[in-house]
């Protein structure tokens, strides 16, 4: 599916859907818990949907009603071999792996798109030092064997996601864990959210010297209702248009000490030169004298695609550094933004790790490419808000993996053809 944006600022209020990142982390939580669970959760995308789908092939009970998700625990692994169902999903393959070795399960992870590429090195191999087996390649990767507590070594700088399913799934285990890190971590916010999923949940992961120790013989107890907070990651989308616009974007149903790191899209929008105020939830942002900064990204490299569109309309010139990790994302996120900015006439060149950015008043439009990557297609849209022409963007529907009802909410700001 393709969409046609008409070029120019747009300007109003919506409401933002809930946190993909924290979803996942609360139904994992809620599937391995003592009790059922009820999850509120504002628009339920792909990826979303493929943790439920997974857990409860797992053996959990997963009804998922409106914005409704009614979690039953796992009591017993179904025999035989499962047959979870990744999609797309990083978050769901790379949580749900040491948590199938923790409960014994004897799966086939089936994996789509870019997602047998997407690196799990050291992270396999560690697990197969643990107890599991691991074989297969391409879209089918079968596991077996149980998982076993004991020391664990990783890096902190190749995907902060092996960290968190270490850190959800060690509690399950007859045995007590040590997880040091070898590396800096970097992405941290993402681990501080699965703490934060973790002590709600009254699961104790203290953290020491290097990394953590992980006391065994630990079950989940989340409380029985609660409520997925508003996505910080998918609002900056909406963010950076507002900052393009006199007229201004608010965002509603943030939550303002969020743990989630890409919250810092506030503060870099200040950076920017952009107007920036925040109250009850309400986060409204509007236009101001935009120049460029230099960037940081190692910790919040989901934000580089709408950073640089904003480096693309502001003057002067943007240097972003520290996300090499975003060649191996949906997309080779490094490239593909590169090749949104250039399709609609920005000046940008890549470096190993980032971007270079030369900002214009405005640049003409064109034919965007999304490379099936839900951030590329939204970044594109946010351009639109700063291009004198339209804005075609080929392969739009990708955006329902993490925000399906993203196109409703543009057209609320006017713009969609």
């Amino acid at each position: 599916m393709n969409r046609v944006l008409s070029g120019g600022p747009r300007g109003g209020t919506l409401r933002i859907p809930s946190s993909k990142s924290e979803a996942h982390r609360l139904l994992i939580c809620a599937a391995l818990g003592t009790d059922g669970c009820e999850l509120r959760c504002d628009g339920i995308s792909l990826d979303i949907a493929a943790t439920a789908d997974c857990l409860a092939a797992l053996g959990a009970s997963v009804r998922i009603d409106g914005e409704h998700i009614s979690v039953s625990p796992i009591r017993s692994v179904p025999e035989g071999e499962l047959l979870l169902r990744c999609g797309e999903s990083g978050s769901t393959l790379r949580f749900l792996l040491p948590l199938a070795g923790a409960l014994g399960a004897r799966a086939v992870f089936l994996r789509e798109g870019r997602l047998p590429s997407r690196p799990l090195a050291p992270f396999d191999a560690e697990l197969a030092r643990h107890g599991m087996t691991l074989s297969g390649d391409g879209a089918r990767l079968s596991v077996l064997g149980r998982l076993r507590g004991g020391a664990w070594r990783l890096p902190g700088d190749v995907s902060s996601q092996f960290i968190s399913a270490l850190l959800m799934a060690l509690p399950l285990l007859e045995e007590d864990s040590r997880l040091l890190l070898s590396t800096p971590l970097e992405s941290a916010p993402y681990v501080a959210m699965t703490e934060r999923a973790l002590r709600l949940a009254g699961v104790h992961v203290p953290r020491e010297d290097g990394g953590w120790a992980i006391p065994g013989r630990q079950r989940p107890a989340l409380p029985r209702d609660l409520a997925v907070e508003g996505d910080w990651s998918n609002a900056a989308f909406f963010l950076a248009m507002g900052a393009l616009s006199d007229e201004g974007v608010t965002v509603e149903g943030l939550s303002p000490d969020s743990v989630q790191g890409d919250r810092a899209i506030l503060a870099l929008l200040a950076r920017f030169g952009a107007r920036v105020s925040a109250a009850s939830g309400a986060v409204p942002v509007r236009r101001g004298g935009l120049r460029g900064i230099g960037i940081d990204a190692s910790q919040i490299p989901d934000l580089v695609p709408v950073l640089s569109v904003l480096a693309a309309l502001a003057e002067g010139e943007t240097r972003i550094r520290g996300a090499a990790r975003l060649r191996l994302k949906e997309s080779d996120r490094i490239r593909s933004t590169a090749a949104l900015l250039s399709s609609l006439g920005a000046q940008v060149c890549e470096t190993d790790d980032g971007l270079v950015v030369r900002g214009l008043p405005s640049l003409p439009g064109g034919t965007v490419e999304s490379f099936a990557d839900h951030r590329i297609a939204m970044a594109a849209a946010a351009a639109a808000c700063g291009c004198t022409g339209e804005v075609r963007i080929l392969g739009a529907e990708c955006v329902a993996k993490s925000y399906p009802r993203f196109w409703d909410d543009f057209a609320s700001l006017g713009g969609l053809k």
